[in-house]
């Protein structure tokens, strides 16, 4: 039967924490008292996630599925391949480590209930470090002057997307996507609710300082050219300032002599016009680099082995996703 509910949750070397999230997450669903299904992604963990999750699929074949990823494609693609194999027309998305009380699934649910088909989540107390509270909020306001899309809390991944939303999705072949926000466009009537933070169960976070910034840059470059246009612009008053300066430079030769003196402010001057360039080039590369990946046209990721029920009987099905995967 398709069930009402389906949760997509990426795996990545969680294997400590794994049994903690069975151990809340099943009697979360149960209380709900609706059908549900629960979709975890492999993502190429190092570890022993893999035999925890195939354990846990026999223990409860019934609303267990476990897909497993041939290497490690990232979270996002991990939740674009849990998407594919959904069934549910509520979808939640939710992170393995913790931060997340499952027990919030049920607010999400209740308000698609209500007829909106995209709930994000706000963290009412994050229980990160200060650097990575304030970085996160300030790249929100940046993401959402460039982009227009309204996410207030892009890094909580509790999430719910409604069968209409993941079907708009799921027909997208971008190589680079930050799921959220490309849902978040395909929405007719999104919100957003408030949710408890926790601190992470075991495990550490898979995101390093650099990793943010790479996000973010995809987030920036993937859905919208304002960079591009802001930098033109910026070209053009720095060309039209670089024209005066010469102007002015020259005239003060013609009436007061050379100046050594200005040797250290031209360089100082050359060297900012050169900055500007370089990172010009740079913001050039990102939307090159996005279009090169894009014509390669090779798989976002390769679907291994999926461990689900069928007809009663538990099953290896590949592929099914193994050819959509291909085929993007």
């Amino acid at each position: 039967m398709k069930p009402e509910i389906s949760v997509v949750i990426p795996v990545y070397n969680e294997q400590a924490g794994l049994q903690t999230l069975f151990d809340r997450l099943y009697p979360a669903l149960d209380a709900l008292q609706t059908s549900y299904e629960i979709v975890f992604v492999n993502d190429g963990s190092r570890d022993n996630s893999v035999s925890i999750l195939a354990e846990q699929f026999r223990a409860r074949p019934d609303v267990t599925r476990v897909v497993l990823f041939n290497g490690n494609y990232g979270q996002h693609m991990a939740i674009l391949a849990g998407f594919e194999a959904a069934r549910g027309d509520i979808m939640i998305t939710l992170d393995a480590d913790l931060q997340n009380p499952p027990e919030e699934i049920r607010h999400l649910v209740a308000k698609m209930r209500e007829g909106y088909d995209y709930v994000g989540s706000i963290r009412r107390k994050r229980q990160d470090s200060a650097w990575r509270t304030y970085a996160s909020k300030a790249m929100n306001q940046l993401r959402e002057r460039i982009t227009n899309i309204k996410i207030t809390d892009q890094g909580n991944m509790l999430r719910a997307y409604g069968r209409n939303v993941i079907d708009l999705v799921n027909q997208c072949g971008e190589v680079n996507t930050f799921v959220p926000a490309l849902a978040y466009r395909f929405a007719r009537k999104p919100t957003e609710i408030i949710v408890e933070h926790e601190e992470r169960a075991a495990g550490e976070s898979k995101y390093s300082l650099y990793s943010l910034i790479r996000l973010n840059f995809d987030l920036v470059t993937g859905f919208s050219l304002v960079p591009l246009q802001m930098f033109s612009m910026l070209g053009m008053a720095l060309s039209v300032g670089s024209g005066l300066l010469v102007l002015v430079l020259l005239v003060r030769r013609l009436f007061l002599g050379a100046e050594a003196e200005g040797l250290f402010t031209l360089f100082a001057i050359a060297f900012f016009f050169m900055g500007v360039i370089l990172f010009g080039i740079g913001l050039l590369g990102e939307y090159v680099g996005r279009i090169f990946q894009q014509v390669r046209a090779r798989p976002r990721y390769v679907v291994q082995t999926i461990l689900q029920q069928q007809h009663g009987h538990e099953q290896l099905n590949t592929d099914e996703l193994e050819k959509r995967s291909v085929a993007r």
